[in-house]
C-alpha cells in the first residue's frame, strides 16, 4: 500500500507543472492582454490614456516579456511566496478576492454534494432491487428528467417558485437586509433559506448521473453467480445486498469520489450567474472575458490542482477498499 501511495504521489508533481503551465498559456491564447481591452475601453468611453502609466505596467508585470518569463515570475511566486499577483480590474491581490468569496463557496458546494450522496446512492441502489417495478420506472424518470432540463432554465423556475410560493427574495445567497449584516443566527438561517435553489439545481444533473452508474452496477452485481449462491444457502436478502453488491458496486463510485472536490470551489457558473450567487465562478468568469490573467490564471490553477489531488484521493480510496487495485490486477 505504502509503495502504491509513493507512485501516485510522485505522479503528481509533474502532473502539477504540467498543468500549471497548460492554464498560463490557455489564458495568454485570447489576441491583446488586460492593459490592451482596457486601453480600448477608455478610448471608446472618450477618456485620455497615460501611455507612460501603461507602460509601466507592461513592465511591472512583464507583459511584454516572452512566455517563459511571465510563466516562471508567476509560478515563482506563488510556490515561493503565496502570491497570486494583482487583478488588474480589481486591483486588489488575487487571494484577497478568492477568500472573499470561498466560504460561500465552500457551503455551497459541500451542501450540493450531501444533497447528490443522500439521494443517489439509496435511490440507486433501491432502483436495481425493485428492477422493472414502479418504484425503478418513477426513479429512471425523474432522472432523465433531471438530466434533459438545462441548469439555467431549472433555476429561473425554481427561483420563480420560491419567490411566488414563499416570497422569497430572488437572486443571491442573502435577502438584501443580511448582506452587509454580520455573521449571527439570523443571518445563518437566511442562508439556509437561499441555498436550497442553487443546491437543488446544481445536484440535479449529477444525482441523475449517480443514480443511473449505481444502479448499472447493483444489476451487474445481483445477477453474479456468487449472489444467487448466497440465496441458495439461505442467506437474508438485506445483509446479502449490503455485504456485497453494495461493497463492490460502490467502486466507481469511489473512484469518481475525489472528481466532486473541485466543485467545492468553482460551483456551476451558469447557474450562479443567474441566480447572482457570490462565489468563486462568476469571478472566474469575469476575469476571463476582461483577461484578468492572474486573477483567470490563479482560479484555473487553483481548480486544476484541486482535481488532480481529488483524483489522488479516490485511487487511494479505491486501493484500500479493493485489494486488486494496488496489486495492479484491477
Amino acid at each position: 500500500m505504502w509503495r502504491f501511495i509513493a507512485m501516485r504521489v510522485l505522479h503528481v508533481i509533474p502532473t502539477l507543472i504540467v498543468i500549471s503551465m497548460i492554464a498560463f498559456f490557455i489564458i495568454q491564447l485570447p489576441p491583446g492582454d488586460f492593459l490592451s481591452t482596457q486601453v480600448a475601453r477608455l478610448e471608446a468611453a472618450g477618456q485620455s490614456v497615460d501611455q507612460a502609466q501603461m507602460d509601466a505596467l507592461r513592465e511591472r508585470y512583464g507583459i511584454g516579456d516572452p512566455f517563459w518569463v511571465q510563466y516562471a515570475k508567476w509560478i515563482g511566486n506563488i510556490v515561493l511566496h503565496g502570491d497570486f499577483g494583482l487583478s488588474f480590474q480589481f486591483q486588489q491581490p488575487v487571494s484577497t478576492l478568492i477568500a472573499d468569496r470561498l466560504p460561500l463557496t465552500l457551503a455551497l458546494g459541500i451542501a450540493t454534494l450531501m444533497f447528490t450522496w443522500a439521494i443517489a446512492l439509496p435511490a440507486g441502489i433501491y432502483s436495481a432491487i425493485k428492477q422493472h417495478t414502479w418504484g425503478d420506472y418513477t426513479i429512471s424518470g425523474i432522472g432523465f428528467v433531471a438530466l434533459a432540463v438545462p441548469q439555467f432554465l431549472a433555476a429561473l423556475v425554481l427561483a420563480y417558485l420560491g419567490f411566488a410560493l414563499f416570497d422569497q427574495s430572488v437572486g443571491g445567497m442573502f435577502s438584501p437586509e443580511y448582506v452587509n449584516a454580520p455573521w449571527g443566527v439570523g443571518k445563518f438561517v437566511d442562508l439556509l433559506g437561499h441555498l436550497w435553489i442553487p443546491v437543488v439545481v446544481i445536484g440535479l444533473a449529477g444525482t441523475a448521473g449517480i443514480i443511473r452508474v449505481t444502479r448499472a452496477n447493483m444489476l451487474d452485481e445481483l445477477n453474479k453467480p456468487y449472489v444467487i449462491t448466497a440465496r441458495a444457502k439461505g442467506l437474508s436478502e438485506g445483509r446479502l445486498v449490503t455485504k456485497y453488491p453494495v461493497r463492490i458496486a460502490m467502486n466507481p463510485f469511489i473512484s469518481t469520489a475525489g472528481w466532486h472536490l473541485p466543485s467545492l470551489f468553482d460551483g456551476e457558473i451558469i447557474v450562479a450567474q443567474v441566480l447572482a450567487l457570490g462565489t468563486i465562478g462568476p469571478l472566474l468568469l469575469e476575469a476571463l472575458k476582461s483577461q484578468d490573467m492572474y486573477l483567470a490564471g490563479g482560479i484555473i490553477l487553483i481548480i486544476a490542482v484541486l482535481t488532480v489531488i481529488g483524483t489522488l484521493i479516490s485511487d487511494l480510496l479505491l486501493a484500500a477498499v479493493d485489494p486488486r487495485v494496488r496489486f495492479g490486477k484491477a
